[in-house]
């Protein structure tokens, strides 16, 4: 049988996470959503893991805070995680994007592929989602990141996202298509993340 050539960045499908093309978006996953919304801890862990390997894999991390004098900072299981250069972006508005210096944050990123995670997904992810894909951003929302108080909340925010043009994603399929390569020299750090 004929090797198969490796394929360069270029070759790769349009809808394949690159990780110089990418920047992570973590939306209000907050200590007061705790208890009041569908597996938070499950969400938060699996969060935090994706922070490890983006972290790993040099993809910029960006994380929004809903009004945090009333809904707490972000998860400890993630905060734990993030790199210390990462500004926190407090906001009112329910789009990240429409608080101030996270378009600026994004902008300097350079991102034209933006995982997005967190919560609430039919209320600020779904609204983040639209504002990022009206801006010309591939969006690949991690399904297993995002959560809701209901379970069918969650499902319509979802299904409004995909309507819209997300790409439906998870943790080990990002991760995996960040690095591309098991010869990758991340490749079983980020794998043990995940195991």
């Amino acid at each position: 049988m004929a090797e198969v050539p490796e394929l360069d960045e270029a070759e790769r499908h349009a809808h394949t996470l690159l990780a110089p093309s990418a920047a992570l978006v973590i939306c209000d996953l907050q200590e007061a959503f705790r208890g009041v919304t569908v597996d938070f801890e499950a969400v938060a862990a699996r969060i935090a893991a994706l922070v490890q390997g983006a972290r790993l894999l040099d993809v910029p991390i960006l994380v929004t805070e809903q009004y945090p004098q009333r809904l707490g900072r972000t998860a400890a299981e993630v905060l734990g995680h993030l790199p210390s250069d990462v500004k926190v972006v407090e906001k009112t508005a329910f789009s990240c994007c429409g608080a101030e210096g996270f378009v600026e944050q994004l902008e300097e990123s350079l991102a034209s592929q933006v995982l997005l995670c967190g919560l609430e997904a039919h209320v600020c992810v779904n609204q983040t989602a639209h504002d990022l894909i009206a801006q010309g951003r591939q969006v690949h929302l991690l399904l297993d990141c995002v959560t809701s108080r209901t379970e069918q909340n969650r499902q319509i925010g979802i299904e409004k996202m995909r309507l819209a043009g997300i790409i439906p994603c998870n943790v080990e399929m990002a991760l995996f298509e960040l690095m591309g390569d098991a010869k990758h020299e991340q490749f079983k750090a980020v794998q043990r993340l995940i195991k």
